[in-house]
């Protein structure tokens, strides 16, 4: 009977070890380039500068194929635009806030994956020599994320992950109707990092 009490007071700690045991969450850190695309709309074109950007994301697993992930991405880059007067340059701050849902495959130790959600992003104007007008202000612009990866397993606890990630939105026009192209475009943003299972 003793034995019985006892196996009864031990199993929720049991079931907590084995839970805890188990990787249902990774935090990674990312490194890449932005490499925005040249488009034009009327007499405004916009092209941009490829950039360093980082990336960090949050990934908890709903079931072994299946995951939610948040993301913090920033990046600097140069904006230019050219119309039939002028062309002006705005070197700029952006900042990703995402959420995406992520399907994962697994072969051995390599686990391709593919990933999409919803976006925010805040294209802030730099007050530097870069940025050539003083009329740019910040603006933000809904967009998506979709990517595409796979996530090598060098242990239990850490994978390295290397992911080609698009992001979708309006192409900034940090307030200034000059320079509005008023379009969609895919920036595309390459990256390489490391994860942390726990």
């Amino acid at each position: 009977m003793k034995k019985i009490l006892l196996l009864f007071v031990l199993l929720p700690f049991l079931a907590a070890a084995s839970f805890a045991q188990e990787s249902r969450q990774d935090i990674s850190i990312s490194a890449g380039a932005i490499i925005p695309p040249f488009i034009a709309q009327g007499s405004v074109q916009q092209t941009g500068t490829i950039g360093l950007a980082g990336l960090a994301s949050y990934r908890f697993m709903l079931t072994p194929r299946s995951a939610l992930e948040v993301n913090y991405g920033y990046a600097q880059n140069a904006q230019k635009y050219y119309n039939t007067v002028n062309s002006l340059r705005a070197h700029d701050r952006i900042q990703e806030f995402s959420g995406a849902y992520v399907l994962n495959f697994s072969f051995r130790n390599f686990n391709p994956f593919v990933e999409a959600g919803p976006a925010g992003f805040m294209f802030t104007p730099l007050d530097d020599a870069s940025t050539t007008s003083l009329d740019f202000k910040q603006v933000t612009q809904i967009g998506a994320i979709y990517g595409a990866g796979i996530a090598y397993e060098i242990s239990p606890s850490f994978d390295i992950r290397a992911e080609y990630r698009g992001q979708i939105m309006k192409t900034p026009d940090f307030g200034y109707n000059a320079v509005k192209v008023g379009r969609y475009y895919n920036i595309s943003n390459p990256v390489v990092g490391i994860a942390y299972h726990f």
